[in-house]
């Protein structure tokens, strides 16, 4: 039979046909696993240095496309005309686009952030 440890120092006793638990915390510097190589985690600059490296990508297939598609089109908006390639036009197109997506998005944020700030004003009241 064993007895109950004294003190939160003594170790406990474990049964004899069960192996003792290895620490939870491997002591520092130590390397978890079987002698494999830690593998670092991401940084910041690993971060920004793939998507510069995606947004150049990105840029040239989009330099790409536009000189592929030169042909001159008419363009008609508002009252204006004008004649522009027609991988210029697509591309405008798409700017425009984004940015009435970029505001529609930033209308809501600014919504949640006041909706926010007006439970938090309402429940904090001293």
């Amino acid at each position: 039979m064993t007895s109950i440890p004294q003190s939160p120092d003594e170790p406990r006793p474990q049964p004899e046909d069960v192996p003792p638990r290895p620490e939870s915390n491997p002591p520092q510097g130590a390397i978890r696993g079987s002698g494999a190589q830690a593998k670092p985690g991401a940084t910041r600059a690993g971060v920004v240095w793939v998507a510069v490296v995606t947004s150049l990508i990105l840029l040239v297939l989009l330099i790409i496309f536009i000189l592929m598609n030169q042909q001159p089109v008419n363009i008609q908006f508002l009252g204006l005309e004008g004649t522009v390639s027609l991988g210029m036009a697509l591309f405008i197109a798409a700017v425009a686009g984004g940015i009435l997506v970029a505001a529609a998005g930033a209308a809501r944020i600014i919504q949640l952030r006041s909706i926010t700030h007006r439970t938090w004003r309402l429940h904090h009241r001293g």
